[in-house]
């Protein structure tokens, strides 16, 4: 049980890593490149971005930090040591909160840019909305991660 344990915490760590680096991405690199082109640019590139990261890959490791951090929480919330479990709720918490912030906010935006007509009024309903949203998806899963590297360091 205990190796079943330090998995489901690695592995809950190694997801929500790499969420934070997606995010991170997205907020240092893809949006700020993005945002120095033309309109027509932008639009077409987010459209396509939004399509494309709906892959396996993508929901294994989107949707990975939640399932496996609870896989965690129960493991741990067992086992005789539970010095990681306060590092593990607030970890999970932290993680849903990234996905309701994606939930409420980033997909409803990628909806109406793939909807709308007019390419620089999609931009302009999109781009500063998303980018300001983006920024707290990536502090909350950053924070996540930090959490779990506590968990890690508190897990037997």
């Amino acid at each position: 049980m205990s190796s079943l344990r330090t998995a489901a915490l690695l592995a809950t760590t190694v997801t929500t890593g790499l969420m934070a680096g997606v995010y991170l991405t997205f907020s240092i690199a893809v949006l700020p490149g993005l945002s120095a082109t033309d309109d027509r640019t932008f639009v077409l590139a987010e459209r396509s971005i939004n399509i494309k990261i709906l892959n396996g890959w993508f929901a294994i490791v989107f949707g990975g930090p939640i399932l496996l951090g609870v896989l965690a929480i129960i493991l741990v919330a067992v086992a005789d040591r539970r010095d990681a479990l306060p590092w593990l709720i607030t970890a999970v918490v932290l993680y849903a909160a990234t996905l309701a912030v994606t939930f409420a906010v980033s997909i409803p935006l990628n909806d109406r840019l793939e909807a709308t007509e007019n390419i620089a009024e999609a931009r302009k309903a999109f781009e500063d909305n998303w980018i300001r949203w983006n920024v707290v998806r990536t502090v909350l899963g950053i924070a996540s991660f930090g959490a779990l590297l506590g968990a890690l360091r508190a897990h037997p």
